[in-house]
Parts: C-alpha cells; structure tokens; sequence
C-alpha cells in the first residue's frame, strides 16, 4: 500500500488516480501514525512553499516524514514535494524546508525570451542511473510548473537536470529517496510508468 500525504495543499487525486490506473492501492493519509506505518510514502505538493511548511508542522508531520525518510523506506516528493526536502526556501521570503537534503530552493532568473513559470512539457538529462527511469526513452519529456527550483548543495544526489534558460535539477535520489521537480501524474505514458516503477520498489 502506498500512502499519499495530504496536508491541504497537495494535487492528491490526480496522483491517487495515477496510481489506481496502474493497479496500484493509494491511500491518502492526514495523521502522523499513518506515515510511521507507511510502506511507501508520497509527498505530492502544489502552491506556496511557506504554507506548505506551515501545514505539515500544524499536522505534526514533519518529524514523521524526517523519520520515515531516515529508515531508507521507499519516499517520492513531486513539485512542492521536492522543495521541501531542502534547508531552506527563499519564495517570498526565508522560509526553513524539512533539511533532510543539504540546498536551497530559488526563483529562476528573469529571462527575456522565456516566461517564468516555467510551464509545459521538458525533457531530462540524467546524470545518474535512476531505478525510477528505467523502461523511459532517454529523449522522454515530462510535464512541469514552477517558479523555483532546486539547488542541492551535494550534486550526488542530482538524478536528472533539466533547460529551461539555466540547467536546474529536475530530480534527486538518494538510497530510497526519490524526488522529481515535474508532474509524472501529469506526463502522460512515461509519467505512470515511473510511479509504476517507484511501487515496484
């Protein structure tokens, strides 16, 4: 059973679905004992990173999440749920991320040929062997809308980067840990078949 993190913020159906359409339970979770017992766990996330974060301290979810993270249990963060994972958030202010990788998260760069979101379909180029890409074209594109994005400070953990005026990392993996800046939810075949292949973990 997979458990899906519900903190009000999160396109929870739309990745509840994603899953059920692959033959997969999904089972979105609001309280803290719900994660500790997870097998696997997702922290989906659309919106502001500062009411993100207040949420899941509201919930008492923070440590949860920390914990389940540290056991090397199979985690994916998607959008929001990347940026979380970091020290520190500068939208709209300073605003501290759970710190369980070492990074910032940043606003891209006004840039006169391209709009900020970044918005639309976009492709990767990984920079590690990914568990989660596996069985996906290399010239496969995914379905992304930011703002910010990542900066890890560790580049062992950057799975994937992706262009969009800057090289930014698209997506992180650690161990267990799996965290992609797009919406595979959204991205269509190649999307499910990387949660396929993340609830084949």
């Amino acid at each position: 059973m997979i458990r899906i993190v519900d903190y009000g913020m999160g396109n929870l159906r739309s990745v509840q679905k994603a899953f059920e359409k692959l033959g997969v339970a999904a089972e979105i979770v609001t309280k803290p004992e719900q994660i500790a017992t997870a097998k696997k766990l997702v922290l989906p996330g659309v919106g502001a990173f500062r009411d993100a974060i207040h949420e899941l301290q509201r919930l008492e979810l923070v440590d949860p999440i920390r914990e389940f993270i540290q056991r090397d249990k199979p985690f994916l963060g998607i959008c929001l749920g990347l940026q979380m994972l970091f020290d520190v958030s500068f939208e709209d202010g300073e605003w501290k991320g759970l710190g369980v990788l070492e990074g910032d998260v940043v606003r891209f760069p006004a840039m006169a040929d391209l709009k900020v979101p970044h918005m639309g379909w976009n492709s990767l180029m990984t920079t590690k062997p990914s568990p989660l890409l596996q069985g996906i074209p290399a010239d496969a594109s995914f379905y992304f809308v930011h703002s910010y994005y990542v900066r890890p400070r560790d580049e062992s953990v950057i799975a994937a980067r992706t262009n969009y005026g800057i090289e930014f990392t698209s997506m992180v993996a650690r161990g267990n840990l799996f965290a992609s800046q797009f919406h595979p939810e959204k991205s269509q075949k190649v999307g499910l078949k990387l949660l396929e292949n993340f609830s084949a973990r």
